[in-house]
C-alpha cells in the first residue's frame, strides 16, 4: 500500500512500511488533529470538495494553520493511481492533518502542521445494521464539539461496547438527553412518514453524507429525546462509507424488515451519487 506523506506544503509517496512520522507529532502525543474519510468508488474519492471545506473548518476550529487543499487534491490522486490494483471495489480514503512535531505538553509551538494521505479497500457494509445506545455522552459544549479530530478515545470506547453486544453502531446522547449521533455516523428516524434528524445545535458532527440527505430529501432537522429510538417507525445512519443505512435493531427493539423510506432513501442516495462524484 502507498501513502502520501509530508507536512502542509511538501510530502511524497512512500510504502506503508516505509512511512515515518515522528513519534512526538501532536496527533500522536495529545491527539492534535483532524482528518476526513472519503468514500472511494470506481478509483474515484466521492465528495471530495466537500470534504475538503470540512477539513479547512475543522482546522479554523483548532487553530491549526489552512491546510492547502491543492496540495492535498494532489496527494489524493497520486494515492488512488499508486493503488489503483488495489481498489477493484470500494475504497476508504482518509486524510489526516495534525499539529506536527511539537513539546511534549498541550503547546504546540510554531510547528508546521503533518499531512497523511491513505487508503484502503472497504469491504461492502450490509443492506441493514444495528445499533445500541450507550451511556456516555456527547458535552455539546465542548470546544471541539462538531469538529472533526483525531481524539477518537470515547468512540473507541463506545464502539467496542456496542460490538460486545452484537450491534455495529453505537449511538449517543448530549449532556441535555438529546439524541446526537454515532461514534461515526449521523442519525434520522421517521415518524408517521416524516424524517427528522437533530441539529447541529445537539452536538452532532455536519456529516457530509447527512448535508448531502439534507438537500437531496425532505428531512426536519429537530431535537429529539434520545427515547425517539424506541417509538419511531424507522431508523437510519450515514456516514461516508455507510451512505443511508436502514437501522433494523435498536437496542431489544426489532424490526422484521427495513422500512419503506428509508429503503427508498438508500436506492435513490446511491443512485444520485454514482451519477455525480462531487455533489
Amino acid at each position: 500500500m502507498m501513502i502520501w506523506v509530508g507536512d502542509r506544503n511538501l510530502g511524497s509517496l512512500v510504502s506503508q512500511d516505509e512511512a515515518l512520522i515522528s513519534v512526538l507529532d501532536h496527533g500522536f502525543t495529545v491527539a492534535d488533529g483532524i482528518f476526513e474519510t472519503l468514500k472511494v468508488d470506481g478509483g474515484c474519492a466521492f465528495a471530495i470538495s466537500r470534504h475538503l471545506r470540512r477539513l479547512s473548518a475543522s482546522a479554523r476550529a483548532m487553530g491549526l494553520v489552512d491546510p492547502d487543499l491543492d496540495v492535498i487534491r494532489a496527494a489524493v490522486g497520486e494515492v488512488l493511481f499508486a493503488n489503483r490494483p488495489l481498489l477493484a471495489g470500494p475504497g476508504r480514503l482518509r486524510i489526516t492533518y495534525t499539529g506536527g512535531f511539537a513539546p511534549l505538553g498541550s503547546d504546540r509551538g510554531a510547528a508546521v502542521p503533518t499531512l497523511v494521505v491513505a487508503v484502503s479497500p472497504q469491504a461492502p457494509w450490509p443492506d441493514t445494521t444495528t445499533v445500541v445506545t450507550v451511556p456516555w455522552v456527547r458535552n455539546e459544549r465542548s470546544a471541539t464539539a462538531g469538529v472533526k479530530t483525531t481524539s477518537y478515545a470515547e468512540n473507541v470506547i463506545a464502539l467496542l461496547r456496542a460490538h460486545e453486544l452484537g450491534a455495529s453502531e453505537a449511538i449517543l446522547a448530549n449532556t441535555r438527553g438529546e439524541l446526537c449521533e454515532g461514534t461515526g455516523t449521523n442519525v434520522f428516524v421517521i415518524i408517521d412518514g416524516k424524517v427528522f434528524t437533530p441539529p447541529l445545535t445537539s452536538g452532532c458532527l455536519a456529516g457530509v453524507t447527512r448535508d448531502l440527505i439534507l438537500e437531496w430529501f425532505d428531512v426536519t432537522e429537530q431535537t429529539l429525546d434520545l427515547s425517539v429510538l424506541t417509538g419511531a417507525d424507522e431508523v437510519f445512519i450515514s456516514s461516508s462509507t455507510r451512505d443511508v443505512h436502514p437501522v433494523v435493531r435498536v437496542d431489544d427493539r426489532v424490526w422484521a424488515a427495513t422500512g419503506p423510506i428509508s429503503t427508498t432513501m438508500r436506492q435513490q442516495f446511491a443512485t444520485r451519487a454514482a451519477a455525480e462524484v462531487d455533489p
